[in-house]
């Protein structure tokens, strides 16, 4: 990778099914220089997401500014600090917060590009573009605040081999859960065994919907949701009472020309169940406890990070594309130059 230019990953077209690469536009830029109360940022992870293809097709789902054709393409991820004029910021800081799809940036670290300085729990810190990035405080707080889970609840999540979905899955060992994990393919629903799954459905080869009214006979305590439409309708027709839905994602509803119409959200009301959607940054100021969690989980053992790094930030385009065909397990995110000189891991 050329370190003499600032590469960066624009928007050429507007996604039509999933992202090709003709829908990005790889540019050349000076590498940008920083003026008073700035600093310049050297980007070592970037994070990937299903909402980026949202982004491209000018859509703002979390609140950031529209993209037109050309834009760079949002996107969190992981820096080094190699040049400040910023008061709260020395060289050398490795930092979290929206890089966008670049190599270096420059940024004033105002309040809507949300970045803070990683804390050094001696883990990688390539950890902090996923487990320690947005994708583990989405499991944490979704699952903590909206899910409540209680030792022996039968809990389904869907999504089990993704970002999310692998946390959320482990997470719910450690408090004592039963797990349903549904996935893709027989190597993913392996792969949901092997992080604790006692059972797992496997989507592309059976009928996900019969088999969670199958499998759930008493019905199930919650639903960790990361697909939405037909699985959603079909968990909420196999609550237990007191069941708690959790609306992390709708990934087969990105693709989609129409919106899924859900038709009995009132099984909610027989069973006194709630259903909870939840927005990852309004527990900005919570960010730290998820992660002083995670990373005690981590350490200890009990929570296995797993992550599917792409290597080269010309590769960005092709892990995006990976999140919608299927072939990520974990959280999908990109190593543009690795850690950290000071600390390879």
């Amino acid at each position: 990778m050329r370190e003499d230019v600032n590469l960066q990953w624009r928007i050429a077209a507007r996604p039509e099914g999933n992202v090709r690469p003709s829908d990005f536009e790889l540019a050349e830029r000076p590498i940008p220089v920083p003026g008073s109360g700035e600093m310049l940022v050297k980007t070592r992870y970037l994070g990937l997401a299903p909402v980026m293809r949202m982004y491209m097709q000018g859509l703002n789902p979390s609140g950031e500014t529209p993209l037109d054709i050309g834009d760079v393409i949002h996107g969190r991820g992981v820096g080094e600090v190699v040049e400040s004029k910023h008061p709260d910021y020395q060289t050398g800081d490795i930092v979290q917060g929206q890089l966008g799809w670049q190599t270096w940036k420059v940024t004033a670290a105002t309040p809507k590009e949300r970045f803070f300085k990683c804390r050094d729990y001696g883990l990688p810190f390539s950890l902090g573009a996923g487990v320690l990035g947005m994708t583990g405080v989405s499991a944490y707080w979704g699952l903590m605040d909206c899910g409540r889970p209680k030792s022996g609840d039968l809990a389904v999540v869907s999504g089990a081999a993704g970002g999310v979905g692998s946390i959320v899955v482990q997470m719910l060992k450690i408090h004592g859960c039963r797990v349903i994990g549904i996935a893709g393919g027989p190597e993913k629903c392996r792969f949901i065994r092997e992080l604790g799954c006692e059972m797992a459905i496997d989507y592309k080869n059976e009928n996900a919907c019969a088999r969670v009214g199958e499998l759930c006979l008493d019905g199930m305590d919650l639903y960790f949701d990361n697909v939405g439409g037909d699985l959603l309708a079909a968990c909420l027709d196999n609550l237990a009472l007191g069941a708690r839905i959790v609306l992390c994602g709708s990934i087969s509803e990105y693709l989609r020309e129409d919106r899924f119409a859900l038709s009995n959200y009132l099984n909610l009301r027989r069973v006194n169940g709630s259903m909870s959607g939840f927005f990852v940054y309004n527990y900005q100021d919570r960010f730290g406890d998820a992660f002083d969690g995670l990373a005690a989980w981590i350490k200890a053992g009990k929570l296995k990070p797993i992550q599917d790094v792409v290597e080269g930030f010309e590769n960005m385009p092709d892990a995006l594309a990976r999140l919608y065909d299927g072939r990520n397990v974990g959280v999908q995110c990109c190593s543009v130059r690795g850690e950290p000189e000071t600390r390879d891991a």
